[in-house]
């Protein structure tokens, strides 16, 4: 068994001098305070040795053991430290309402101490079993908090929720995605210093995370230059349409403060974005030692191709992306005519982006800030 430090507390010299031997006979350390604010003070001294366990009397003058009790249960800190009641008074009210406070057990002072170290024991042994599941938690919380470093945030809270294991091994459903791709990257990496490289892509990268965040997007992968974000999944979003469209103005407005920046260096890039909604298989991919959550289906394909099909400054969605975020919020934007993209054996129509409305009155009309 090892040795805990308790804190007796009764208003007696004799009683409290009597409890100290009887703990120090069974291998504990006693720590006394002669009422309950001075037990509060003790416990509540940083600068101390941790107090492991109470004694409690409950008759003491100015502020008695309910009170005290009371006092250590409302603290954040102190309220998980066990408190046995060791008292004369035995009516059962008095148990009853103390157990129900928060006390571990309620015991005569006439007390066997095989009796009192049974409970002292049973009691610390609770202690840890809490002071376990809380380190655990906390751990649990760290991970999580790592995980989402490396990884969407729906995603690190999905590999440690109750069904992520199911939903991980693999799942169908109606995604909208998104790929968005710089133009003149290439040119732009032969030419610039590889610091000048590194700090645009840092820039680029923490701009346009931001907003997959606020848009609360599933992100796929992030390479140098582009990036894939998916919406419906594994959270379920009913206007993850409307949500794609809204995050790709929102990059687009973002990138040309960007943009400008560069171009008065010398150096020009583009964004070209692709949107596609459509039915994928999503879930775990990879090997054991390194897996990412991906999608599979043919919206990822539409939604890269139309990307690659964009002009600079462009948002190119599929027809039916379009319909589905008219259906949530009015949608400002024009045919984009029917595209020959590889892989399709049909011309795929499409239309172009240029900003985002609202209903007023029955009435559409643009927001404010949006492109026409």
């Amino acid at each position: 068994m090892n040795q805990a430090r308790i804190l007796v507390v009764d208003d007696t010299p004799f009683n409290r001098r009597l409890l100290v031997r009887l703990l120090e006979g069974i291998g504990h350390a006693a720590v006394e305070a002669e009422d309950g604010r001075k037990a509060l003070e003790r416990l509540r001294d940083t600068s101390a040795e941790r107090i492991d366990l109470v004694l409690l009397d409950i008759v003491m003058p100015d502020m008695d053991g309910h009170e005290t009790l009371a006092a250590l249960k409302a603290d954040d800190v102190l309220r998980d430290v066990p408190v046995i009641v060791i008292s004369g008074v035995d009516e059962l009210d008095s148990v009853v309402r103390c157990i129900r406070m928060g006390a571990a057990d309620y015991l005569p002072k006439t007390v066997d101490p095989e009796i009192l170290q049974a409970r002292i024991e049973a009691s610390l042994a609770q202690k840890r079993l809490r002071d376990n599941e809380r380190e655990l938690l906390a751990t649990i919380d760290r991970q999580r908090s790592q995980l989402a470093r490396f990884l969407s945030p729906q995603v690190a809270a999905l590999v440690s929720s109750a069904d992520g294991e199911s939903m991980l091994a693999g799942h169908r459903r109606e995604i909208t995605a998104m790929f968005c791709d710089l133009r003149n990257f290439t040119a732009f990496s032969e030419t610039a210093e590889p610091e000048e490289v590194l700090g645009f892509l840092r820039a680029y990268h923490a701009a346009m995370g931001e907003l997959i965040v606020e848009h609360e997007g599933t992100l796929e992968h992030f390479a140098g230059d582009g990036f894939m974000t998916f919406f419906n999944d594994p959270v379920l979003q009913p206007d993850h349409a409307a949500r794609a469209i809204g995050m790709a103005i929102a990059m687009r407005d973002r990138f040309a403060g960007l943009s400008a920046d560069w171009r008065r260096r010398g150096h020009i890039l583009e964004l070209g974005i692709g949107i596609a909604t459509g039915y994928a298989t999503l879930g775990r991919i990879g090997f054991e030692g390194r897996y990412d959550y991906g999608a599979i289906g043919n919206a990822i394909i539409l939604a890269s191709r139309l990307s690659s099909e964009a002009a600079p400054g462009e948002i190119l969605v599929a027809a039916r992306t379009f319909a589905e975020a008219e259906a949530d919020r009015p949608i400002l934007a024009a045919p984009g005519g029917d595209r020959t993209l590889k892989g399709f054996s049909r011309a795929v129509p499409t239309f172009l982006v240029s900003g985002l409305g609202e209903r007023v009155g029955g009435q559409e009309r643009t927001t404010e800030g949006a492109s026409t």
